[in-house]
């Protein structure tokens, strides 16, 4: 084979790999909150229970990867006094909140809606870096919040005036896991630029699943069946750990523009088993809203290099100021 058809065949291979790995990557998410809803549904299972279940397994698993992985980068930030405090921050205000608010928005609601919802999070971080930077947005911006808005309209209203199609509380736990997952996004940008994200993650969720202690002495672990196990350990196995090392690897293989256009997976997979597997009414109306919120999404990620470039700027600024 000629050098340049074998090196246009790696290139190929190697681009498949990283779609691959971000679709079943992003797969895995939207089964896992299927798995959420069974458990919260079914199984009598609290939403803090399963949160703090949830942060303390996978952050557990993430950091022997890591451990194993990178010996070195193991406690290293633990040994630098502000990066320890972005830790710190990122644990409680980033990982926390993208995960309880996400968790709460299901029992609320539904896995499919409160994953459409959490797609919310570009348009925060759009009017984030617009305020921070006291720049009016682009004209494609406009463009995106304007689909977003009409989406959520239609997903919460299934087109009606008369009122919401759901309950109060998941729209607001919905919209508040959008905004968790802005905050989710910005704030372990420069720990993840210095350190092994396994191990910056891991750490995150070991913190993070601190707060949820009490829960497993003032509220018992409730009874639960072999099925209900494997539920739980798909949520913390693949649903969390395999999920994320996935969508991390496929970087190494195909642009973040893609990843994130690639994670567009993720609400389709938990609406369609929704639908199938639950029976859960999803009309023209939803189906409409999502796809205009999915797509708000994907247009943000068009614009990335600039948006990504004011991301790592604002997050020097803010660590400077922590450092300080």
């Amino acid at each position: 084979m000629p050098r340049t058809e074998a090196h246009l065949a790696r290139h190929t291979n190697q681009k498949l790999k990283g779609v691959s790995f971000a679709v079943i990557g992003a797969i895995f998410w939207g089964a896992s909150g299927i798995f959420t809803q069974t458990l919260f549904t079914d199984a009598g299972v609290k939403p803090l229970w399963l949160v703090g279940i949830r942060l303390f397994f996978a952050g557990l698993l993430l950091l022997l990867w890591s451990g194993v992985q990178e010996p070195r980068m193991f406690l290293a930030i633990w040994k630098n006094r502000h990066d320890a405090i972005l830790m710190i921050v990122f644990a409680f205000l980033g990982m926390v909140p993208s995960q309880l608010t996400y968790f709460l928005a299901i029992n609320a609601g539904n896995a499919a809606t409160a994953t459409i919802l959490q797609f919310l999070g570009p348009v925060f971080i759009l009017l984030y870096v617009a305020f921070a930077t006291h720049q009016m947005p682009r004209r494609i911006d406009f463009v995106s919040i304007t689909l977003a808005l009409i989406g959520t309209y239609l997903l919460v209203t299934r087109g009606h005036l008369t009122g919401l199609s759901l309950a109060p509380a998941a729209v607001f736990w919905g919209i508040m896991a959008g905004v968790s997952q802005a905050l989710y996004t910005l704030l372990p940008r420069t720990l993840l630029a210095k350190y092994d994200a396994r191990a910056v993650t891991g750490w995150s969720m070991l913190l993070g699943s601190l707060p949820f202690l009490p829960q497993y002495v003032l509220h018992p672990n409730p009874l639960l069946t072999l099925p209900d196990f494997g539920a739980i350990a798909f949520v913390i196995v693949f649903g969390t750990m395999f999920a994320y090392l996935l969508v991390l690897g496929s970087l190494n293989y195909i642009s973040p523009v893609a990843t994130g256009m690639l994670s567009a997976f993720e609400p389709l997979t938990a609406t369609t088993l929704a639908v199938t597997r639950l029976h859960i009414a999803f009309g023209l109306a939803e189906w409409l809203g999502g796809i205009l919120i999915i797509l708000n999404t994907l247009l943000q990620a068009l614009p990335f290099n600039k948006i990504h470039h004011v991301q790592q700027r604002l997050t020097r600024q803010f660590s400077q100021k922590t450092k300080s």
